[in-house]
């Protein structure tokens, strides 16, 4: 599966190439765990502000988009505390960024990435980060 998206000749956004990453990521761990494989997909040490905004529009896009919310729940909060490992609680701390001033451009321009890339990408990532629960 791949996510990208063109903007008029522009290069891709780095925030949609994020989703696309966690989206793959999401697959492959998906995919391991279905053969039953001792493999797990880890996201790179040093995790950019983008990647977090990333992951917390996912908390804003996909609630409209998934059916089984708690399975989107325990997903996100999975995919949160793998990125934010050294937290107790991920998806706090991340509301607790996504309220801080200086994080706000970030999240605006993620936001704006996450409506650019469209419906049917937003729903294909949702469900994947859904079937990530453990």
């Amino acid at each position: 599966m791949q996510f990208s998206a063109s903007f008029s000749g522009f290069k891709k956004s780095r925030t949609v190439q994020v989703l696309g990453a966690i989206a793959l990521s999401l697959g492959l761990s998906q995919t391991a765990m279905a053969q039953e494989e001792n493999i797990e997909v880890t996201p790179l040490q040093q995790v950019t502000q983008q990647e977090l905004a990333a992951i917390y529009v996912l908390s804003e896009v996909c609630p409209a988009l998934v059916t089984d919310k708690a399975k989107f729940n325990q997903g996100y909060a999975q995919l949160a505390q793998e990125y934010m490992p050294k937290e107790k609680d991920a998806v706090t701390a991340l509301n607790k960024l996504s309220k801080q001033k200086s994080f706000q451009p970030i999240l605006k321009e993620a936001r704006a990435d996450a409506k650019a890339a469209g419906t049917a990408k937003n729903k294909a990532i949702c469900q994947e980060l859904t079937a990530y629960s453990r």
